[in-house]
């Protein structure tokens, strides 16, 4: 695309949960090709329904803007994108989409596309890719990925271990392009505040009992009842009530009602990089968070307390230099991050980030620019490579096993009016409350 084109170049991000609406939009904005800057460029956020739609809090908290956000059932985005932009009179398509979702979510949408886009001369460029640290379902998340133009690696071990599972299985690696997380960046750490902060980067899910999560704030506390001189912070996601990318059964907030906490220690919300700008010291099980103090070089530590457990994740950072525990942080360890694991991670701490994102943008103009349009998209998993899958996935998300919406499928040709609005509202509350209150009581229950 020319430097001087005038044409509006028109990128979509579709996201289920708050942290992948980060991630897509940032993911976007940074992928625009170079050969782009004389263009308009045009964002549409679309957020798919479901138990982790991010609220209206959520996604201030984020900060990350589109031209326009609007929620959509799997139909509906299908129909938009069949449609193209609402601006475009119904004659042009998207250039760039980013599929910002689960697993799942994106393979069905893959196949959706491949339908709504057949026998068009033109189809967007599709990316797609992971929030943060890959330490779980490698495998399953990877071939549920394939079939996008781009599938992005947010570090060189990503991708090299993305492109040995599609070799391993015979499916085309060439999509596999090597990036970072979109959201790293800040002032690299100069020395310590006033007062020294410890911040512990809590997460949904992990760990997951009441004991293992009562353990970790209990530490915390103690923390800061034995360094009160320390401003210790509890850095929380979501608040109660609401769902980010994983289910969160046991927020903190819970669980420090009625315990006796010093006046050091606040629980804090707002933006991860905002609370960076004042940490000293990062602490965390496995959180994405850990890649972003690494990135400004903020001592971070990566807990060991229960164990190094490929369900927690920390396995992820064995030859990091990070892991320690507790005891060793309240006896004044401080890690040091060993300088060949953080290169391979992507976090860029020597600078080379602004650089990071290059293959991707040249990647993306070579597609938007070659002659004919770009062939159908090709999943890997298809009716005939896997029966018995495939067609369960697309039916969560009202596809039959072409592709095509099926029968009855949920979809809204207009706006939903207000007294819609305020059900669906109720409907969502309703099964938060179940899935928080409701069924881990029933579950211990089953467990006597």
């Amino acid at each position: 695309m020319p430097a001087s084109a005038t044409k509006t170049l028109r990128v979509a991000v579709l996201a289920d949960s708050d942290t992948r609406w980060k991630w897509g939009a940032l993911t976007a904005k940074r992928l625009i090709p170079a050969e782009a800057d004389g263009s308009d460029v045009r964002l549409d956020g679309y957020l798919l329904r479901g138990r982790a739609t991010p609220t209206a809090r959520q996604l201030q908290e984020v900060g990350v803007h589109a031209d326009s956000l609007r929620e959509v059932t799997a139909v509906e985005f299908l129909r938009a994108m069949e449609a193209g932009p609402e601006d475009s009179a119904g004659t042009g398509s998207y250039d760039i989409l980013v599929l910002s979702l689960v697993g799942g979510g994106v393979q069905a949408m893959l196949h959706g596309l491949r339908s709504a886009f057949a026998g068009r001369e033109k189809r967007p460029v599709v990316v797609t890719g992971y929030v943060g640290v890959v330490y779980e379902k490698l495998a399953d998340g990877l071939l549920l990925r394939h079939g996008a133009d781009l599938v992005l690696a947010n570090s060189r071990q990503d991708a090299d271990r993305f492109r040995a599972v599609y070799d391993g299985v015979g499916a085309d690696s060439t999509a596999v392009t090597e990036v970072a997380l979109p959201f790293l960046g800040g002032e690299p750490y100069e020395g310590e505040h006033q007062p020294y902060t410890v911040v512990f980067a809590a997460q949904p899910s992990v760990p997951e009992s009441r004991k293992d999560r009562t353990y970790l704030l209990d530490r915390l506390i103690q923390h800061a009842r034995r360094h009160p001189e320390r401003e210790v912070l509890l850095k929380l996601r979501s608040k109660p009530g609401e769902h980010t990318t994983h289910i969160e059964e046991l927020p903190y907030q819970k669980l420090v009602q009625g315990k006796d906490v010093p006046a050091n220690f606040r629980l804090v919300y707002g933006h991860m990089g905002e609370v960076l700008d004042r940490t000293d010291l990062l602490v965390t099980m496995s959180s994405t968070a850990a890649l972003e103090a690494l990135h400004r070089r903020i001592p971070t530590v990566v807990l060991t307390d229960l164990g190094v457990r490929e369900t927690f994740g920390n396995h992820h950072f064995v030859g990091s230099g990070c892991l320690a525990s507790w005891d060793q942080l309240d006896a004044g360890h401080r890690p040091v991050p060993d300088a060949e694991w953080v290169s391979r991670q992507g976090v860029a701490a020597d600078g080379s980030y602004v650089t990071a994102f290059d293959a991707g943008r040249e990647r993306i103009a070579k597609l938007l620019a070659r002659p004919g349009g770009l062939p159908p998209l090709n999943p890997y998993y298809t009716p005939e490579t896997a029966p018995g899958y495939l067609p369960g996935i697309l039916a969560r998300h009202h596809l039959g096993p072409d592709g095509v919406p099926l029968p009855g499928a949920p979809a809204a040709d207009k706006a939903p009016g207000p007294v819609r609005q305020i059900v669906r509202r109720a409907a969502r509350g309703a099964y938060r409350h179940g899935v928080q209150r409701v069924a881990p009581v029933i579950r211990r229950m089953g467990e006597l």
